[in-house]
C-alpha cells in the first residue's frame, strides 16, 4: 500500500509539472501573438519604438548649420541699395525660430537694415508649410507689414497651434481680428506655394541642415549666425567696414569673422 501511495504521489507531481509547463506555454505564445513580447526575446524589446524623423538642431557654437558646409552661397548678398542685411530662412513650426525671431527683428530696427527673410518649412513639420503659404498669401495680397504681423503672432502662439485644425482656427480668427476677410480657398491659384516652394529649394541650394539659418551679408562677405548674443557684435563689424572704418577696433580681442570669411 505504501509503494502505491509513493507511485500515485510521484504521477501527481509529474502531471503537475507538465500541466504548468504547459500553461507557461501557451500564455507567452498568446503575448507574443498579441504583439506584447516577442517569443525567445528579452521584454525590452517590446517597448522599442520606431525611429522618428529627426527635427532641425541648432547648430552648435564652433559649428555653423549643425556641421555642415554650406553651398551655394551667391544669393547671399544685400537686397539692391544695402550695404548690410540680414539674410536667414526660417520655418513657423521651429521653436528655434520662434525664439529668434524678435531678436533678429529688434536688431534690424536698432541698426535700421533690412532682412531678407526666406521660408523653409521641413517636411516632417504639420501645419508649417501651410503656415508659410498663408504667410505669403498676406504679403501678396494685402501689405507685407501685416505678414510680419502674422509670422510674429504664429510664432507667439506656436505651442497652442498642434494640428492644421489649429492653425485654420487660427487664422480665421486672427483675420476677423485684424478686420480682413478671409479667403474662401487659400491661395486657390498656388501662386503663394509657388513662392514658397521657390524659397525652399533656394534654402536646399544653399544646404541649410537647420532653422533658423542666419547670416550677416554685405555686398562681399557674409557671416553664419551661431550665437545670437554675437549679432550686435557682427552687425558693429559689418557696418565699420562698409563704412570704411576699421572692424578691429569694435571687434576688441575676438578677430572679426569678416576678415576670415570670404564670398564664395
Amino acid at each position: 500500500m505504501k509503494k502505491h501511495w509513493i507511485a500515485l504521489s510521484i504521477l501527481v507531481a509529474v502531471v503537475a509539472v507538465v500541466a504548468i509547463a504547459a500553461y507557461n506555454y501557451t500564455v507567452a505564445n498568446r503575448l507574443a501573438d498579441n504583439g506584447a513580447i516577442a517569443p525567445n526575446q528579452p521584454s525590452s524589446s517590446a517597448s522599442a519604438e520606431p525611429p522618428h524623423p529627426a527635427a532641425p538642431q541648432s547648430p552648435a557654437q564652433d559649428q555653423p548649420n549643425a556641421g555642415f558646409p554650406f553651398q551655394d552661397t551667391s544669393m547671399l548678398k544685400p537686397p539692391a541699395g544695402a550695404q548690410v542685411a540680414i539674410y536667414e530662412f526660417e520655418d513657423l513650426e521651429c521653436p528655434a525660430c520662434a525664439h529668434a525671431s524678435p531678436i533678429v527683428h529688434a536688431a534690424a530696427a536698432r541698426y535700421k537694415i533690412p532682412i531678407e527673410r526666406h521660408d523653409y518649412p521641413w517636411s516632417f513639420h504639420v501645419w508649417s508649410l501651410d503656415a508659410a503659404v498663408t504667410a505669403r498669401y498676406i504679403q501678396d495680397k494685402l501689405s507685407p507689414q501685416l505678414a510680419d504681423n502674422f509670422r510674429q503672432d504664429v510664432f507667439a502662439n506656436q505651442t497652442l497651434i498642434e494640428s492644421k485644425d489649429d492653425l485654420v482656427r487660427f487664422t480665421a480668427k486672427w483675420f476677423q481680428s485684424h478686420g480682413q476677410t478671409l479667403p474662401f480657398v487659400m491661395d486657390a491659384s498656388g501662386a503663394c506655394r509657388n513662392e514658397v516652394e521657390s524659397d525652399r529649394a533656394l534654402g536646399d541650394r544653399l544646404g541649410v541642415h537647420s532653422t533658423p539659418c542666419i547670416f550677416i551679408v554685405t555686398q562681399s562677405k557674409w557671416v553664419p549666425i551661431v550665437d545670437l548674443n554675437q549679432l550686435d557684435r557682427i552687425l558693429d563689424e559689418a557696418l565699420a567696414q562698409t563704412s570704411g572704418q576699421s572692424a578691429a577696433a569694435s571687434a576688441g580681442p575676438i578677430a572679426s569673422p569678416f576678415e576670415a570669411t570670404a564670398r564664395s
